[in-house]
């Protein structure tokens, strides 16, 4: 326990601060659930030189034995989620779990181990065209692809004009999902092409009706956070407290407007959780 020197920011919304309080009342019936990139790591050009904050591990190790469950649902496979967060054989988290590929993978880590499903055949196909359709636009130079393995996406943060590759790759790049039997999820200047069916508001309703959670807590940075943030609301419709958490200072306008608290970043979003678990 600590001198709760640092007050709690205040929830906006009636139903965030309903939210709050029955996790302050009572965590062990709580799940806290949070996205990756942006939310418990900041937004780096590289993807692959993402890790957690420095702050995420220690605060989600405070939190993890007051409540019923801590899981991240990320777009990222759970392997790389896993080893970009530092999270694996940390005393306090033996309960983590990383739902990856917006729910599609899991990884556990009581068992260590990742459970995977077969990839959608269209992910390969699309990937095979994607070279030649990039190469056709100069203004696309600096565009790069990540392989996801279930998914796959198009980054423009490197391009010499990252929101202009960004506007003119949207439509291109959704007929190719269309062709393939994908969909396109557009992000902070990312496309990403994956399989329909798979969003993180499935993955959380799936996840809270498994731990039987009465309350359910939710960061996220960007437009793929919007379904869980639908799930939240859902549930509450149904009588179940929610917290909605923006991490960021208002990139993601349309997640923003529909959070209980914004918190500018990740180091703010950890900083909230650590006072949380102070108080437990």
């Amino acid at each position: 326990m600590g001198s709760h020197a640092n007050p709690l920011p205040t929830p906006v919304t009636s139903a965030g601060a309903d939210g709050l309080a029955a996790l302050l009342a009572r965590p062990g019936k709580a799940v806290v659930a949070l996205d990756f990139d942006g939310t418990l790591a900041e937004i780096v050009p590289d993807p692959e030189q993402a890790r957690a904050h420095p702050g995420a591990v220690p605060a989600l190790v405070a939190l993890a034995p007051h409540v019923a469950s801590v899981a991240v649902i990320t777009g990222r496979p759970a392997g790389v989620a896993v080893r970009y967060g530092g999270f694996a054989g940390v005393p306090g988290l033996e309960h983590l779990v990383v739902l990856g590929h917006y729910g599609a993978e899991r990884w556990d880590a009581v068992s260590g181990t990742v459970r995977t499903p077969a990839p959608h055949p269209g992910v390969a196909d699309a990937r095979a065209e994607l070279p030649r359709l990039l190469e056709r636009f100069e203004s696309w130079r600096g565009t790069w692809i990540e392989e996801k393995g279930q998914a796959v996406a198009v980054h423009t943060r490197r391009a010499a004009d990252p929101q202009g590759a960004f506007d003119a790759l949207r439509e291109p790049l959704a007929d190719l999902a269309a062709r393939h039997g994908l969909m396109l999820e557009p992000g902070r200047l990312v496309l990403e092409l994956r399989p329909p069916g798979m969003d993180k508001g499935v993955a959380l309703e799936e996840y809270v009706r498994e731990v039987g959670a009465e309350t359910v807590v939710y960061g996220g940075d960007d437009l793929g956070d919007l379904p869980a943030f639908a799930a939240v609301n859902s549930l509450r419709a149904n009588g179940r407290p929610g917290l909605l958490l923006c991490s960021g200072t208002g990139e993601v306008p349309e997640l923003a407007e529909k959070a209980d608290l914004v918190l500018p970043g990740p180091g703010a979003l950890t900083g909230f959780l650590a006072s949380v678990a102070d108080r437990l």
